[in-house]
């Protein structure tokens, strides 16, 4: 007959051979598991190598390997002639949840919560998983134009610079940060601000900047006014700070700017969220005359205006418009902003320009939320910035993205002739498709997915007066360009059909 402590390592363990983890650790983390859990109390003798090996049918050289690892770990003692005994660390606090459970399945963590919570509708996330092979996307870079082996030299040269440890150990500085005036020398350079470092503060990713900013500016029913096809993300943040939102119509000439003024009055507004370069999602630039006219209006209707500028670095043809807060002389607009769109998103970064008031209020939000931020990424882009890398890389892949742009409006006009109308842009990573004749967009999607094409949701735009798509082409080449649309059109042509 088995021991007890044969029978119940029985129990406790098992193993999966095809796993990448080797099985020896496997197994010992599911006999830690055991020790943990009290079923294998301290001074327990476990079975010897060849009988353990026979117990589990493992290689004897296995069996070995998981008693020292065991003993390396402090969980057991293995004493020559006498055999391999449980101990119990005194330090051992980490709880390792074993690949398998069976015996000690009731200890599973809860899934529901034993107490009320807030829930937020608001927050629900819009997330989609696929396992389609092509993937249409609002407009995100190609991933794989990233430098990789350049910035792995990069990165390594910023981990070893010795002030980094200094900037890690000081609780407080004094003066503005490399990082920060390099930035604001970017800005000014690229942008036509002439900001300095208190202007200024830099975030993980645009979207934090706007969470920090809609803190700042939002309490609950204030009223929020935004394109009538706007951005959900932000929609999003907006409506979760308690912002009452309103849709502002959208034409050729970007948000109707009239329409504010006959329909609002006075300290109504809180504030005005404005993609002015391209208008989120249909790509349309805000006029230059607008611009007066909305810069104006602010400042007598005393709302904020946040401009997000979510893709300035990438214009085709001509020189992109200036933003509206270079022009801001009166302090209503909050620009928001990201550098870093060539490289991975972990390069990335977001970034908030301001006066000088609001920005010093913003980063008490911010040390709540990333009081340490990355100081390796800041040291790296500083250098990237003093050294041209970032502008080079960016007039690279502008190169790049025009050329698949050009190619995506041929595949459009052989495939999709008549069909779908649209407006070559002039920058961007998107193009705005309208359906000619309106369709399920749903179906439309369903069709693609069963032909290995994903189009997410986000990207869908349908009510009684729009059937539309904005297609995102940076993140795929020009061989692929032409696999999507065809799929895309071998999907169309079967909704119609039913």
């Amino acid at each position: 007959m088995n021991s007890p402590v044969s029978d119940l390592i029985k129990q406790l363990v098992s193993f999966d051979k095809a796993s990448v983890q080797p099985v020896y650790i496997q197994v010992a983390q599911q006999i830690i598991n055991g020790i943990q859990r009290g079923y294998l109390s301290k001074g327990s003798k476990l079975p010897g190598t060849r009988v353990f090996s026979e117990l589990l049918n493992i290689h004897r050289n296995t069996a070995v390997a998981i008693y020292e690892e065991l003993a390396s770990q402090g969980w057991v003692d293995i004493i020559p002639n006498r055999g391999t005994f449980v101990l119990v660390p005194e330090q051992a606090t980490a709880k390792i949840k074993a690949t398998a459970e069976r015996i000690d399945r009731a200890y599973n963590y809860p899934k529901v919560a034993g107490f009320p919570f807030q829930k937020s509708f608001h927050l629900a996330s819009t997330l989609q998983e696929t396992s389609a092979k092509y993937i249409i996307n609002d407009g995100q870079p190609d991933l794989r134009l990233h430098p990789v082996h350049q910035f792995s030299r990069w990165y390594s040269a910023a981990m070893k610079r010795k002030p980094l440890i200094n900037k890690w150990n000081r609780a407080s500085v004094a003066t503005p940060s490399v990082f920060k005036t390099q930035l604001c020398n970017y800005l000014n350079a690229t942008r036509g601000f002439r900001i300095n470092p208190n202007n200024v503060i830099s975030t993980r990713s645009t979207e934090m900047s706007l969470y920090i900013v809609s803190q700042l500016l939002i309490k609950k029913d204030d009223v929020v006014l935004v394109g009538q096809l706007s951005h959900y993300a932000s929609n999003t943040i907006f409506q979760e700070a308690g912002a009452a939102l309103k849709a502002i119509p959208v034409d050729d000439e970007g948000l109707d700017v009239d329409y504010i003024k006959k329909h609002f009055i006075k300290h109504s507004i809180r504030c005005v969220y404005v993609c002015a370069h391209r208008q989120y999602p249909t790509t349309k630039t805000l006029s230059a005359q607008r611009r007066l006219q909305l810069l104006q209006l602010a400042k007598t209707y005393g709302f904020a205006i946040i401009e997000d500028d979510y893709d300035y670095d990438f214009q085709f043809e001509g020189s992109a418009m200036l933003p509206m807060a270079s022009a801001d002389a009166n302090g209503m607009v909050i620009y928001l902003g990201k550098m870093g769109q060539s490289l991975f998103p972990s390069f990335q970064t977001g970034f908030v320009v301001a006066p000088d008031n609001l920005i010093a209020e913003a980063h008490n939000y911010l040390s709540l939320l990333d009081e340490q931020g990355d100081l390796i990424q800041e040291q790296m882009l500083s250098e990237l910035i003093s050294e041209g890398e970032i502008y080079r890389l960016v007039k690279k892949n502008i190169v790049t993205y025009k050329q698949r742009r050009d190619c995506l409006c041929r595949y459009l006009q052989q495939y999709f002739n008549g069909i779908i109308s649209y407006e070559q842009p002039s920058g961007g990573l998107a193009i705005w498709l309208q359906f000619k004749h309106p369709l399920s967009l749903v179906k439309l999607a369903e069709e693609a997915a069963r032909i290995d094409l994903f189009l997410p949701k986000t990207i869908l735009y349908q009510d009684k007066t729009t059937c539309a798509i904005r297609f995102g082409f940076g993140h795929l080449n020009e061989d692929e360009l032409e696999i999507v649309i065809k799929k895309l059109k071998r999907a169309y042509d079967k909704v119609l059909n039913f």
